[in-house]
């Protein structure tokens, strides 16, 4: 990806003059996580939970997760998940035995018994789930921690929104806006040598809930393209609720864009591989720019809306003032 120090994103927000801007995108790493709680203990099986000592027996002791059928043992009795039976190149990693093809049905047959309460259950997630179920549920608990969604670094901090919000802002540095409405302009020295490139993101505050903005380029089969789009930070249901346009134009032509905002539950390459949001060619972009079509100024404008359902069923926007 091509160093961001020679991008400039120039930005003005609600009833502000535009002012010109440069802002350096980071493309550091971050190793820091929210910080939860441990989830209190649950009453389960008629109000008495299972003994530390079953799930420990559970615990695999070379990965530390939960192990799942076909859970192995070798001839004294040690386990281990299917998973590391084969990193461990069928040794036992307790007393080196060959592990074999032996099966502790025994303790499968004992996790079937147990019901515990969702990994997530610190962050409000109530359910209770038989063993074999509890993971298959975990992956698509709605309580479960969001991903950073920022563009342009592997950042690994999860966390809710709360907490993300202050990440990006305090880590990321990324913009902070208030407001349903904004007026960006995008500006690059020499847009014909962009392959890949991010520029830095920016959030909105709105309805109550929080948006990312993005915009790159990058190329579309054989074209270069820009591409403007945006994502609400919190579940998909939720962001049904809202609905958003993105605006290009220049020289006497626009270009929009109208759709509803991706939940940061899908990646941003997700989101951008599958080409929802606003995509304009290079030479259109160009065109937009004005001058000699040398040097990229694209003036991206949009709004966010709620949609209301009417008593008839319509759907009415909600703008926010």
């Amino acid at each position: 990806m091509e160093s961001i120090s020679s991008i400039e994103c120039i930005s003005s927000t609600d009833g502000m003059d535009e002012d010109e801007i440069s802002h350096l995108h980071p493309f550091a790493q971050f190793s820091s996580s929210s910080s939860k709680p441990s989830c209190p203990n649950n009453n389960i099986n008629g109000g008495i939970n299972p003994p530390t000592s079953v799930h420990e027996l559970l615990e695999c002791p070379v990965c530390t997760n939960s192990m799942y059928p076909p859970i192995h043992q070798c001839h004294n009795g040690h386990t281990l998940c299917s998973t590391c039976k084969i990193r461990v190149h069928n040794r036992c990693p307790t007393c080196r035995q060959e592990l074999g093809d032996i099966r502790c049905l025994a303790l499968e047959k004992v996790a079937e018994s147990l019901e515990l309460p969702c990994k997530y259950c610190s962050l409000g997630c109530p359910e209770i789930f038989p063993y074999y179920s509890k993971l298959k549920h975990e992956a698509l608990c709605n309580f479960r921690p969001y991903s950073c969604p920022y563009a342009g670094s592997e950042c690994s901090v999860v966390g809710d929104i709360s907490y993300l919000v202050s990440h990006l802002r305090d880590d990321h540095k990324v913009d902070m806006h208030s407001g349903c409405t904004f007026n960006h302009r995008y500006v690059k020295s020499n847009p014909r040598d962009v392959e890949n490139a991010t520029w830095m993101l920016t959030v909105f505050h709105c309805f109550g809930q929080y948006f990312c903005l993005h915009f790159e380029a990058f190329q579309l089969g054989m074209a270069p393209v820009y591409m403007a789009f945006l994502r609400f930070m919190g579940d998909e249901m939720d962001a049904r609720n809202y609905s958003y346009s993105l605006e290009v134009g220049g020289n006497g032509r626009k270009l929009t864009w109208e759709g509803t905002p991706r939940s940061i539950r899908d990646s941003h390459r997700k989101v951008r591989d599958s080409h929802d949001g606003l995509i304009i060619q290079r030479n259109m972009a160009l065109f937009f720019s004005g001058g000699d079509r040398k040097e990229l100024k694209l003036r991206v404008t949009g709004r966010i809306w709620k949609e209301q359902q009417s008593p008839d069923g319509a759907c009415i926007p909600n703008l926010c003032s």
